[in-house]
């Protein structure tokens, strides 16, 4: 009996010295910190994020999950529970964002700040403070994702209107065309090449006529020389006609007295001739060119058609 009782006595020590091994395990390593208590409210997804997760200041192990839970007051709307370190400056600008370690999912609150200096944000147990949580990367990529595929779906959509069978029908015959038209601009050198080949001749020609220009204006200057000059054609014409006309008038002055009316008028019409070519005489002498170009047009008078008035000035 002894024996047995010294054997229950050392077994009932031995649970209690290891049971007090592992309260005393437990005493030592509990986290002595005290904890500041806040408060995430979101209606975002918070995917991968479970309770102890780890909470970070820009980097920096500040805190940890308390617990998740949804808001009894609010439908559809989470509340994170955070434990914060006292000197982790959380401020009124502080906000949350939803952070991934590699490759395993496994999500942690990552906490920054938008300035600099903001005023630190009061809290306590009974009233937790809140901390906005914003759309982290894979939301910010989701709802690009979402925009892009529904930007690709609209130009998928365009494309195959723009590939329908008339507008490729269309497409087909505009490439036709600018084949066909690649194709006669090959030949067109072929096609230049006789008038190419003519063109030193035809240079030569507008020399040559050029050259017969000239010469005839040369030519038409010294005729126009050689009738105005004080012993030209045209002066010694002139004069001709002045002594003609002024024997003519002497005559039918003389005559006008004693001779037969018949005679009279044979002289009025020799003076209106000589008249006649004395204009002419002057009309070459202001203008020889008429020689070879004709007579100008006479300048319409008060009533014939094309007349105009003079401007006033």
């Amino acid at each position: 009996m002894e024996n047995r009782s010294h054997a229950f006595m050392t077994g009932i020590f031995t649970l209690t010295l290891l049971v007090a091994a592992v309260l005393f395990g437990i005493w030592f390593n509990r986290d002595r910190v005290e904890y500041d208590p806040y408060l995430l409210a979101t209606t975002l997804a918070v995917p991968g994020l479970n309770p102890q997760a780890a909470v970070r200041y820009r980097g920096l192990e500040v805190g940890k999950v308390d617990g998740i839970d949804f808001d009894p007051q609010r439908a559809g709307q989470i509340l994170v529970h955070l434990a914060i370190d006292p000197a982790t400056p959380i401020t009124k600008t502080t906000y949350a964002t939803l952070g991934y370690q590699g490759v395993t999912g496994i999500a942690y609150i990552q906490l920054d700040d938008e300035s600099v200096g903001s005023p630190r944000l009061a809290t306590n147990a009974d009233d937790p403070a809140r901390i906005p949580l914003r759309p982290g990367l894979l939301d910010q990529l989701e709802k690009r994702g979402t925009a892009i595929l529904s930007q690709a779906e609209k130009v998928t959509e365009k494309l195959n209107d723009l590939l329908s069978d008339d507008n490729r029908k269309t497409i087909l015959a505009a490439f036709s065309d600018v084949s066909e038209t690649v194709n006669r601009y090959k030949a067109l050198p072929d096609q230049l090449g006789p008038t190419i080949e003519k063109l030193p001749a035809l240079a030569t020609k507008a020399e040559t006529a050029i050259d017969s220009v000239n010469t005839l204006a040369r030519d038409v200057t010294a005729l126009s020389q050689s009738l105005h000059g004080p012993d030209g054609t045209l002066t010694r014409i002139g004069d001709s006609v002045d002594r003609a006309v002024n024997g003519v008038e002497a005559v039918t002055t003389g005559a006008q007295l004693e001779t037969l009316p018949g005679i009279t008028a044979l002289t009025d019409e020799t003076r209106s001739s000589m008249r006649a070519v004395r204009r002419t005489m002057n009309t070459l002498n202001d203008r020889p060119q008429s020689i070879l170009f004709g007579a100008p047009d006479i300048t319409p008078g008060p009533g014939e058609p094309g007349f105009a008035a003079p401007a006033r000035q």
